[in-house]
Parts: structure tokens; sequence; C-alpha cells
């Protein structure tokens, strides 16, 4: 019988954005019927178990859950309650709050500096050009830039995130990033796959609250060998603070940038449900996702 796996989405994505909607016709190629499903309609009995084949889900794999910045305790607690998922749940739960930076940080990886304003803290006054961005969400929702003569407006969108019950992200600008952009690096089992260039995503100005995610520029990019590096180092990094090793993560994207010292910084390490780039891969990328999605089966 073959393995069944179910891609989770979300109702206003039900077959994710386009990036990996032909996902299950490339699993169907190694013998993987696979199909999306929105992640709250996930553990119902009638989906769960077929009673025509009595095919039971062997692998739940998080794609496009971007809905769940608001509702993170609901889908954290649907995680914990999925034992078939991959990425696992502890994992989830450590990368879908950016507190996890700091953790990185302190195993000495380089990072752009990361502060948290939990609701109640006050802005102070900053002399660069600063990020603000919620501690939980996704697509770069929320996320905005802001000059040392806009305080009035980020203190503004500060004080809109609190009143959400947010914890607010301040990060330094990194100038470099309105050149250069940044660079994802995608791996699965571990290995990397490929990588892509993701345009600067935060013009001044207003900043988006209400979509799901911000549209992004993207195209095909070989990632140089510091980026590489940096890429591995971070993977590794997470691994250890967990006790897991890279191929025990089904998938994972790296976001790095050159930081203001002229090296490059980590920006994000994606662990939960990243946008993997496949239409600016090669052909070939689809598949190393499912040969990985086989030895995952395997492992399991």
């Amino acid at each position: 019988m073959s393995p069944r796996v179910l891609l989770a989405s979300c109702a206003e994505l039900p077959e994710s954005d386009g990036d990996d909607t032909p996902l299950p016709a490339v699993l169907a190629e190694v013998g993987i019927k696979a199909e999306w499903v929105p992640w709250d309609s996930i553990g119902e009995p009638a989906l769960m178990l077929e009673p025509a084949s009595g095919s039971s889900v062997d692998l739940v794999v998080l794609r496009s859950t971007w809905d769940y910045p608001l509702r993170r305790d609901e889908f954290l607690a649907w995680c914990d309650g999925v034992p078939e998922l991959a990425n696992r749940a502890d994992l989830v739960r450590w990368n879908t709050d950016k507190a996890y930076m700091a953790d990185l940080a302190s195993t000495g990886l380089p990072v752009v500096p990361t502060r948290l304003l939990p609701p109640g803290a006050e802005l102070e006054s900053y002399d660069t050009e600063i990020v603000l961005k919620p501690a939980v969400g996704a697509g770069s929702q929320g996320a905005g830039r802001f000059l040392p003569d806009e305080r009035e407006r980020a203190v503004a969108h500060v004080a809109a995130l609190h009143a959400q019950g947010r914890t607010v992200v301040l990060q330094p600008y990194q100038p470099a990033v309105d050149d250069e952009g940044e660079t994802a690096l995608v791996f699965f089992g571990g290995r990397y796959s490929h990588g892509f260039l993701k345009g600067p995503m935060l013009p001044r100005g207003e900043v988006e609250m209400s979509a799901l995610f911000v549209d992004e520029r993207l195209a095909p990019v070989v990632p140089d060998a510091a980026r590489r590096a940096l890429a591995e180092d971070a993977l590794d990094a997470a691994c250890g603070l967990h006790g897991i090793e890279r191929s025990d993560l089904l998938y994972a994207r790296v976001d790095v940038l050159t930081g203001t010292g002229g090296a490059p910084v980590l920006l994000e390490l994606e662990l939960a449900e990243p946008s993997l780039g496949f239409r600016q891969a090669d052909p070939g990328a689809p598949l190393r996702f499912a040969s990985a999605v086989r030895a995952e089966l395997a492992r399991r």
C-alpha cells in the first residue's frame, strides 16, 4: 500500500501560494499518495482514516499554514497532537517565536542583532534605521522599517502590535539588503538543495497588517561559500540546541544577508512552514524534496 502524506495548508491557501502546488504529483512519481488539506481540518476521523481503503496518514508535512500567527496557541496544540508531523512539534514551537534568534546568538552564531519588546515595554530612542515586526509572524506581515525621525510612527506601530498581545522584534535595518536582497538557502533532510534571492520586502511607508503574506520578488541564485557555510552553521547550532541531527529536519530554509560589517549574518532560520522557492529552483528540486519525504517515512 502506498504511503499517505498530508500537506498542511490553510483555508485561505488550500493548495499553497502556488510555489509547491505540484508536490502531490511529484510525490506520486515516487510512490507516495499526497493531498493538500488545511491544517485545522487535519485530525478529523474521516480524513485521518479512509474507510474504503483503510489508508491511514503516515506523515503530515507543514507547508502553507500561514494563518497561525493570530492562532498560535491553537496551532501549537494541534501540532502537539499530530505525532506524524514534520518538522516535529517541539521545533515548530521554538521556531515560530523569533525569540529563537537569541538562542542562536548565544551559540556564537553571527545573527542580525535582535531585541524583544514584550507588551508594556517602551521603544527607546534609536539613531539608525530599524525594523519592527511581530515575534510571531509569517510572510513579513506586520513588519516595517523606520528612520530615526519617524519615531512617532514607530511608537504607534509598536503600540498596535502590543494591543494585539504580541511581542515586538526590534532589529537594525541592514542597508545592504537594498542592493543585494536576502539569500535563502534550502535544505532537505539536512542536505543543501538550492538557493534563491529575495528582493527588499520592506519599503518605507505604511505597514501591511492584514495580508497573509507580503509579495516577494524572487530570483534564482547560487550562494557563495560564506553564505553556504553560515547556513550550515545555523542548522548545526539549532540541531545542537535540540539534541538532533541535521537529517532529522525534513526541510529547512536559512535566510542570510550582508551585515553592516560586510560579512554575512543570519536573518531567519525557518523550520516550520517556509516557502521553499521551487519556482526559482532547478527542475530536480521537487524530486529532492520527494526523496527526503521517502527517507523521513523510512526513518519513522
